[in-house]
């Protein structure tokens, strides 16, 4: 049987295929106010901009192709059982060939009812006001926003709780709940992260190993040393 890699990705793996990071250092999400087009809020002050914001983001996706780092992981998938679980809402590692890929925060290629979170539609092109549902009720961005509940959270962590071993790829893991998914593994599975600029992990149980590589390097990287070290 094939051991279990978890893999934890957020927008450090993206940045790299042309994706911009969710915050820079300003707070602001390529100029906009996070809030503003990020939040319930943000959504009934001004749908037009929150609307124009994620199809700006659609268009992009549309654009990039996934990096090394994605492929790398997606040939993992031939010497082990890997589940991604990404912060990111982009498609890059289903673009890449990756099997099972769970979405904590959305997916920016779906829309749902704003009345109906079960009724989700796959939607390539532009998002407008007066796209609605079967019942005449405007479509949003299937996008978990601030304040909303992460309604994928509790497969991630029974994802993360039967890991072999994990591979965190491109996060500061400040972004909650995602960050805490690290303590639902069993203490002594190996942490491996990937990160240019590691963040520090606190009280971590785990064994780590921390590998201050960007995607494309650390991944490839991470696939010789499990092979090397782990594989049946």
């Amino acid at each position: 049987m094939k051991k279990k890699l978890v893999v934890l990705t957020g927008a450090g793996i993206s940045a790299e295929s042309g994706i911009k990071t969710f915050r820079d250092a300003d707070g602001l999400w390529e100029g906009y106010d996070v809030m503003e087009v990020a939040s319930p809020e943000g959504w009934r002050k001004n749908k037009e901009l929150v609307l124009d914001f994620y199809n700006q983001r659609r268009r992009q996706l549309h654009q990039v192709k996934p990096n090394l780092g994605h492929f790398t992981l997606a040939e993992l998938e031939a010497d082990f059982d890997v589940h991604i679980i990404t912060q990111n809402v982009d498609n890059l590692h289903e673009q890449a060939g990756s099997s099972n890929v769970l979405h904590l925060h959305g997916e920016l290629f779906k829309v749902r009812s704003t009345k109906n979170e079960s009724y989700v539609l796959d939607w390539k092109t532009d998002l407008n006001l007066g796209d609605v549902d079967t019942n005449g009720n405007q479509l949003r961005p299937h996008i978990v926003w601030f304040g909303e509940a992460v309604p994928a959270l509790d497969e991630a962590i029974e994802i993360t709780q039967t890991a072999d071993f994990l591979a965190v790829i491109g996060t500061s893991l400040q972004v909650y709940p995602a960050a805490g998914l690290l303590h639902y593994a069993k203490s002594n599975v190996p942490v491996f992260y990937i990160d240019p600029k590691p963040a520090t992990i606190y009280d971590l149980q785990n064994p780590l190993e921390i590998i201050p590589m960007n995607a494309t390097d650390g991944v490839p990287f991470l696939r010789q040393k499990l092979l090397n070290e782990y594989k049946a």
